[in-house]
């Protein structure tokens, strides 16, 4: 009776310890999370922040219009909330060269 126990926990033993395996192999195949191609601080959004636009340029305001957006933005922000990027997205740059800057209210 005890080897008979012994066994099927081995087994069971066994059976876990594959799974788990597999689940790191499968883990290791997942794409890593990129990062931001980079994090910008104050200084480097003020020269894009200013009247006139900078040329090929472009910030965009991804927090909800009503009430975040109408209540005041960086200058020359255009609102693309995030829940409508989908639809607005012909609102971005052509060009795949221009600088663009995304903002939003950050964590809630």
């Amino acid at each position: 009776m005890h080897k008979r126990m012994f066994a099927v926990v081995m087994m069971l033993v066994f059976a876990l310890t594959a799974m788990a395996g597999a689940a790191l192999a499968d883990e290791a195949k997942k794409p890593k999370f990129k990062q931001f191609h980079s994090i910008v601080d104050y200084k480097f959004v003020a020269k894009y922040a200013k009247m006139p636009k900078v040329k090929n340029s472009m910030i965009v305001d991804s927090r909800p219009y009503k009430p975040k957006y109408i209540a005041g933005y960086i200058p020359t922000a255009v609102s693309i909330p995030t829940s409508q990027f989908d639809k607005m997205i012909d609102k971005l740059p052509a060009k795949k060269d221009a600088v663009v800057i995304f903002y939003c209210g950050g964590f809630s």
